[in-house]
């Protein structure tokens, strides 16, 4: 039983670092715009099924691959903030959110129709041979999951606190008429946010596709808990949201191991109902200072 909890520990740990990953694409584009991209999910999996065609179909080096990958979801997020998000933003109308919704459904339903239903492995060598600790079997591509999810956090963080880019990123969505005035470009600050939030999404799908498989439908539930976790962990902090997902996953690797995988939805999305009841602005969230 011990080493089945340390197992789900390691496990949600790695799961965890992907909702977080996605979540901070939440995060940016909502500290520059305060917009949101619903199609987050679907641009995680656009970069798992464009890795897999280009380095596993067409049988290119998978490093030219994940390039590809990653170029594709930051073409995503340009398209998605040009013509899903920019037309209703600027009139000051909130259609947007549903607008990326049905883009995400879209998207999913063209790499339906053109890569096809069937699921597939995406072969990668730190997902073959494990890790002995006892006994238990570690893929080192669990260990570089968190590192790389947490490396990612605190670049964000760094960024935004101590450098004048990131100051100036902050400034555009408090007030970019005087971010204007200080020479910083807002249209090109917001398409920045939405490209980085879509490449790390997409960099979330590569790493997670050779521990599950590459779907047209693999991103949908893991859109809607990053969304969970980045409201979770106060979608202003950085490292709040990643804390969030690395809980979120633990949580949920733990359900399923000791209860069984038809618990793992109802009960994760009923804390989620519960943590956000108790602390309505989330866990390193700050309630929102309104002028009269």
């Amino acid at each position: 039983m011990e080493a089945l909890i340390i197992s789900s520990i390691l496990t949600g740990i790695s799961l965890g670092s992907m909702y977080g990953l996605l979540a901070l694409g939440f995060y940016i584009t909502y500290s520059v715009s305060q917009t949101l991209n619903f199609a987050q999910g679907s641009s995680m999996m656009l970069g798992a099924v464009v890795c897999y065609t280009f380095g596993v179909t067409l049988g290119w080096p998978m490093g030219i691959a994940i390039v590809v990958a990653l170029l594709a979801c930051a073409l995503l997020g340009w398209f998605v903030e040009r013509f899903v998000v920019r037309p209703f933003a600027s009139r000051g109308s909130n259609s947007w959110l549903m607008a990326t919704v049905a883009a995400g459904i879209v998207l999913d339903n063209v790499v339906l129709f053109t890569f096809g239903k069937e699921p597939r492995s995406l072969p990668s060598a730190l997902a073959q041979k494990p890790i002995l600790i006892g006994d238990l079997g570690i893929y080192p591509l669990q260990f570089l999951i968190p590192v790389i999810g947490l490396g990612v956090a605190l670049v964000l963080y760094l960024v935004s606190r101590r450098t004048k880019m990131g100051k100036g990123q902050l400034a555009v969505v408090q007030n970019p008429d005087a971010a204007r005035l200080l020479g910083i470009d807002v249209r090109k600050a917001i398409v920045g946010a939405f490209i980085v939030s879509t490449v790390l999404a997409g960099v979330a799908g590569v790493l997670i596709a050779p521990l599950f498989n590459v779907a047209s439908d693999m991103g949908t539930l893991f859109g809607i808990k990053a969304f969970a976790v980045a409201i979770i962990g106060g979608i202003m902090s950085p490292w709040g949201v990643m804390v969030a997902g690395l809980a979120y996953g633990v949580v949920e690797a733990l359900i399923t191991a000791t209860l069984g995988s038809v618990y793992t939805q109802i009960l994760t999305f009923a804390l989620v109902i519960v943590v956000l009841a108790a602390m309505p602005n989330g866990l390193f969230g700050k309630a929102e200072v309104k002028k009269v």
